[in-house]
């Protein structure tokens, strides 16, 4: 891997992670002003326009062709433009303050999750380190999420539904990664726009029929105006940038190296709640670095592994045959 991939594929990841993490906190300030499901829409209705313009661009009117995987790309994108966000912030909302350091916990458990996912459709269980790492990822994110009060079991009705939803909109965002490697022969810019663009085309026929229902109300001219800059930055940073940057990112550094700038998340997100006045707890503290250290942890067995399997590969290659 050449230095100069290393630096750019390492800033992308960074750009990306860090912004992120800043989404959560922005994110909490703004859902005191509309309602989750309005505020996921329209975050993802202005990313797409952005995205559209930008394939027209660079390759032309032949990149919206569906040729014939429509429903695949319908399916993806429902799990991340609709499924994720509309989960993950209306949870985020109901939980309040502790919400968004519960959301980016479960960022952080990305990795994780994928591996349980990809586990439970092979049917073949991961490696015993593996399965140490998830046990001590559980472990942080139990600290972090019942901020060592026991009585959160007893009341565990409480947060239990927000919990759910944003561990199924994370859910949903890891079945997006996956699904992109399906399109292996497709361009980034191109996968990311046309499951954006039919996702967010879900998100706003479940926001039409909760409307109509009465379930939610069309947010007001006022209350649009009042986070004109947090919704700017949701859609600038956390959607558009961010989206691209990390899928360049990974492609430049390989996701065995890359993922590890998930770290950056809740470090991020605890600075910017630290700023805004939130008291982080030692159980909130020590329970993200049980989390963080699980995934290094991992990452370095995957390291490991794979360090033997290439060398026992080259040693076969290049023994020479006895005469």
């Amino acid at each position: 891997m050449k230095n100069k991939s290393i630096i750019t594929g390492s800033i992308l990841c960074t750009i990306a992670s860090v912004s992120w993490g800043a989404m959560f906190p922005v994110a909490h300030i703004a859902l005191q002003q509309i309602d989750p499901f309005y505020f996921s829409f329209l975050r993802y209705f202005f990313v797409t326009v952005m995205l559209c313009a930008l394939l027209w661009v660079k390759e032309g009117v032949s990149a919206f062709r569906l040729e014939g995987r429509g429903m695949a790309l319908l399916f993806f994108g429902t799990m991340a433009f609709t499924v994720y966000n509309m989960g993950v912030f209306l949870g985020q909302h109901l939980m309040g303050e502790a919400g968004t350091i519960a959301a980016s916990i479960m960022e952080v458990m990305m990795p994780m999750i994928s591996i349980l996912l990809l586990s439970a459709t092979t049917k073949k269980l991961p490696p015993t380190y593996t399965i140490a790492s998830i046990a001590i990822a559980m472990v942080g994110a139990m600290l972090v999420i019942t901020n060592g009060n026991l009585a959160f079991f007893i009341l565990a009705s409480e947060q239990l539904f927000p919990l759910l939803l944003i561990f199924t909109g994370v859910v949903g965002w890891v079945v997006y990664s996956i699904g992109g490697g399906r399109f292996s022969e497709w361009s980034i810019l191109r996968y990311s726009t046309l499951t954006c663009l039919l996702g967010t085309a879900v998100s706003f026929v479940v926001v039409a029929i909760a409307t109509l229902f009465q379930w939610i109300s069309v947010p007001s001219v006022d209350s649009l105006m009042s986070i004109k800059y947090e919704m700017a930055f949701m859609v600038l940073l956390p959607g558009f940038v961010a989206l691209l940057s990390w899928n360049a990112g990974i492609k430049a550094l390989t996701p065995l190296n890359g993922i590890l700038f998930i770290n950056l998340v809740p470090i991020t997100t605890f600075i910017l709640m630290a700023f805004q006045g939130y008291e982080i707890s030692m159980f909130e503290f020590y329970g993200t670095l049980l989390v963080i250290f699980a995934l290094i942890r991992n990452n370095h067995f995957q390291r490991k592994q794979l360090r033997y399997r290439t060398g026992a590969s080259e040693t076969k290659r290049n023994k020479v045959p006895s005469m």
